[in-house]
C-alpha cells in the first residue's frame, strides 16, 4: 500500500520504515515522519494506513505536541516485536514506574539534559541501586535515540548526561575441583543433567528450559540453542534467544553426550508412566515428572542444595555459566571459540567478561614464547 503521502521501505530482515508527510512548514518546507515498523510487509502498511487515517482526521498528535509520556507509549509499541518478552517487560515496568513520573509530562521537543539530570536526582533520592539508575539511564538514552532516527528530535539530549556510576560486580566462578565436586554431589538426581549441562556448554538458564530435542543431535555430539523459554506475566512463554548471535550450535563432551542418553530413556519412560497426565507441548529436554517445564526456583534450590551438601560456597545458577568460561579460558581454549560457544555478541565481551584469566592466559603465553625464541639448540 502506498501514498501520494506516504511509503514503505524494507530496512532489514522483518525490519520496515514508513515515511509520510505531516503537510509544511511556515518556510514551506515539508515535514515528514519516519518510523520503524517490526513484522511483515503487511504490517508495514497497516502501520502507514492508520498514520494517514489519522492525519486525516486530526487524530495525529505533531511532533511540535508530542509528550515524552505519549512517545514512550508509541516507542514500547514499536520495541515489543523487536526484543525478547522478558526485555520487553522489563522496558515497561522501568518506563512505567520511572521514565512517566519524572520525564512524561514534557514535550518530547523540549526535553532538555536539565530535564534527565533532575530525573537522575529524582531516582537516586527514590533510594533506587545505583544499577536500576543506570539501567533506566540506558533505556531513555535508546528510547530518545530512537526519537532521533523517527527524526522527531535533532539530538538525543540523554547523550549529554553522564551514565550513573556502577562499581562493577565481581565474578564469581567455582573452580576446577570445585566443579568436580559439584558434578560428582549432582549426578543421578532429578536435576543433575541440567546442571551438569549448565557446567559443560555455559547455556543461561532460558537457553537451558527451552532446549528441545529436535535441537540436540546425539550422534554428531552437538546441540543448537534457537529459543528460550521464560515465565512472563505469569505465563510461559517460547521467545528469542538473548541476541541473534546466541543462537547457536555447541559442541558435546562424551561425557555429556552419554548423560543426555540416559536422560532420554528416563524421559521416555516417565512419559508412559504418565500416560495421558503427559503435558509437554514443546519437546523439551528438561522436565518434571508430567512433562511441564522444570521451574527455574526448582533447579536453583537444587543447585544450593547440592553446593551445601558438598560444603562448596553458595553461588547463583548463572555462575555456572561463568565456571564454564572461566575453565575454558584457563586451559588455554581461544577466547573466540569461548565466546562462540556462550553466544556472546563479540569476543570483545567475553575478554571484557573474563579479563581476570587473561593473567594467567599471558604468563603461559609469554613462557610458551620463550620457550619457542629459545629453541632446543641455544645454550644458556
Amino acid at each position: 500500500m502506498v501514498d501520494v503521502r506516504g511509503s514503505v521501505r524494507r530496512r532489514g530482515p522483518g525490519h520496515w520504515e514508513i515515511r509520510f508527510e505531516l503537510g509544511y512548514d511556515p518556510n514551506g518546507k515539508r515535514i515528514r515522519r519516519f518510523e520503524s515498523v517490526a513484522g511483515t510487509r503487511r504490517d508495514a502498511d497497516r502501520q502507514l494506513a492508520r498514520r494517514l487515517h489519522e492525519l486525516e482526521t486530526g487524530t495525529l498528535v505533531s511532533p511540535g505536541k508530542l509528550t515524552v509520556a505519549a512517545f514512550a507509549s508509541r516507542w514500547l509499541e514499536d520495541t515489543r516485536a523487536t526484543v525478547a518478552p522478558r526485555t520487553f517487560e522489563r522496558y515497561e515496568e522501568v518506563v512505567r514506574l520511572h521514565v512517566v513520573p519524572e520525564l512524561g509530562m514534557h514535550r518530547l521537543s523540549e526535553l532538555r539534559v536539565a530535564h534527565i539530570v533532575r530525573a537522575q536526582q529524582a531516582w537516586r533520592e527514590a533510594a533506587l541501586a545505583p544499577r536500576t539508575v543506570l539501567k533506566i539511564h540506558r533505556i531513555v538514552f535508546k528510547m530518545l535515540d530512537d526519537a532521533v532516527r523517527w527524526q522527531l528530535l535533532s539530538v538525543n539530549p540523554c547523550a549529554a548526561v553522564r551514565a550513573p556510576h556502577v562499581e562493577r560486580r565481581e565474578m564469581t566462578a567455582l573452580s576446577l575441583e570445585q566443579a568436580r565436586s559439584l558434578l560428582d554431589q549432582v549426578s543421578g538426581t532429578e536435576h543433575g543433567v541440567m546442571l551438569a549441562t549448565a557446567i559443560h556448554t555455559g547455556l543461561r538458564l532460558g537457553e537451558l528450559r527451552g532446549l528441545r530435542w529436535v535441537d540436540v543431535d546425539l550422534e554428531s555430539g552437538r546441540l543448537s540453542v534457537t529459543q528460550t523459554l521464560q515465565r512472563v506475566d505469569g505465563e510461559l512463554r517460547v521467545g528469542v534467544t538473548k541476541t541473534h548471535r546466541s543462537r547457536r550450535a555447541v559442541t558435546l563432551a562424551p561425557q555429556m553426550v552419554a548423560l543426555l542418553r540416559h536422560h532420554r530413556r528416563r524421559q521416555v519412560e516417565a512419559h508412559l508412566a504418565a500416560g495421558d497426565a503427559w503435558e509437554d507441548r514443546w519437546g523439551i529436554v528438561f522436565t518434571d515428572a508430567l512433562g511441564r517445564p522444570v521451574s527455574d526456583m526448582a533447579v536453583r534450590w537444587a543447585l544450593w542444595r547440592a553446593l551445601q551438601a558438598a560444603g562448596l560456597p553458595r553461588v547463583r545458577l548463572h555462575d555456572l555459566r561463568h565456571t564454564a568460561a572461566t575453565l575454558m579460558l584457563g586451559q588455554g581454549v581461544h577466547p573466540k571459540i569461548v565466546s562462540e560457544m556462550l553466544g556472546h555478541s563479540t569476543v570483545a565481551v567475553t575478554l571484557d567478561l573474563y579479563s581476570h584469566v587473561t593473567p594467567t592466559m599471558q604468563r603461559e603465553a609469554a613462557d610458551r614464547l620463550g620457550a619457542l625464541l629459545d629453541g632446543p639448540n641455544r645454550s644458556s
